[in-house]
């Protein structure tokens, strides 16, 4: 009995102290009017929330977010392109799978100082490109112009974050027996019908799992647009903004509320897409 205590109490004691009682925390400290220095917390109830939902400065920093959301989607149909392809007995994939998965093992400062050369207006890689095979009038100021600047910046999440998704469907989609497959040739499936009917039914828990991950990622949004931009030309998420409200305005409070605004955001669409993924289930079960 002792032993078995023992082992639960150290890691529950891990889990108050650096998960409970911070919550607890940041809820207190979301109530109060706190610069984030010193004890002198003055409490304003909930006037930090309705600040947050009548400022359209700072709930609409999430536009910026739904770039990267789409961006997570169409990251997420291309990795599972690769996966199907790649999961072939082809010459040469493991070497594509190394060269697809290395961008994310890269720092993400390494990667966003490697882009910022990228999209550099002048001597920028892209538009040298695009000069050298005819096509200069595409040259943009990526990063200047305020249309194409939160593009710019979501690609770069879905370069650096689409082979591990890659790696994952790869490992779901080798747990597929393959008497399923051998057996739907034999019965005269076409490739498409193999896809439809096998290769999605299972793997729909990761693709579950991958939807999550790309939501609750685009909602976090924080070292890209702040590495390469600081946040300016508008590219501000929420995240850049709660750190910004927090130690560049010295308002923790406001902050601090922000980031239970955001728990709730993701604790509500993560709530979402389990009740239309179960129902998907229950499609494909029929």
């Amino acid at each position: 009995m002792m032993i078995l205590f023992g082992f639960l109490s150290v890691p529950v004691l891990f889990l108050l102290v650096f998960s409970v009682f911070p919550a607890i925390a940041l809820f207190y400290f979301s109530l109060t009017d706190w610069d984030g220095l010193g004890f002198d917390m003055k409490f304003v109830g909930l006037s930090n929330y309705v600040e947050i939902f009548t400022r359209p400065d700072i709930f609409g920093a999430f536009r910026n977010n739904a770039y990267y959301f789409f961006g997570g989607i169409i990251q997420e149909i291309v990795a599972l392109y690769f996966a199907v392809v790649l999961n072939r007995r082809l010459k040469g994939n493991y070497a594509f799978r190394v060269i697809l998965f290395l961008p994310y093992v890269l720092h993400s400062v390494a990667t966003v100082i490697m882009f910022r050369n990228v999209y550099h207006a002048e001597y920028g890689a892209l538009n040298v490109f695009l000069e050298s095979i005819g096509l200069g009038f595409l040259k943009r100021p990526w990063l200047a112009d305020p249309v194409l600047v939160d593009y710019a910046l979501a690609f770069i999440s879905m370069w650096k974050y689409m082979g591990l998704n890659m790696i994952i469907f790869l490992g779901a989609l080798q747990s597929i027996p393959v008497d399923l497959y051998e057996a739907a040739k034999i019965d005269g499936a076409s490739a498409g019908q193999q896809f439809r009917y096998i290769t999605l039914p299972g793997i729909l828990g990761v693709i579950e799992l991958m939807f999550i991950l790309t939501l609750t990622g685009a909602l976090e949004v924080f070292d890209i647009p702040y590495i390469m931009l600081l946040g300016a030309n508008d590219t501000q998420t929420f995240v850049v903004q709660t750190i910004q409200m927090a130690f560049q305005f010295k308002k923790a409070g406001l902050a601090s509320a922000m980031a239970v605004v955001l728990l709730c955001i993701v604790f509500l669409l993560i709530f979402a897409q389990r009740k239309l993924f179960r129902g998907e289930k229950q499609q494909w079960s029929i």
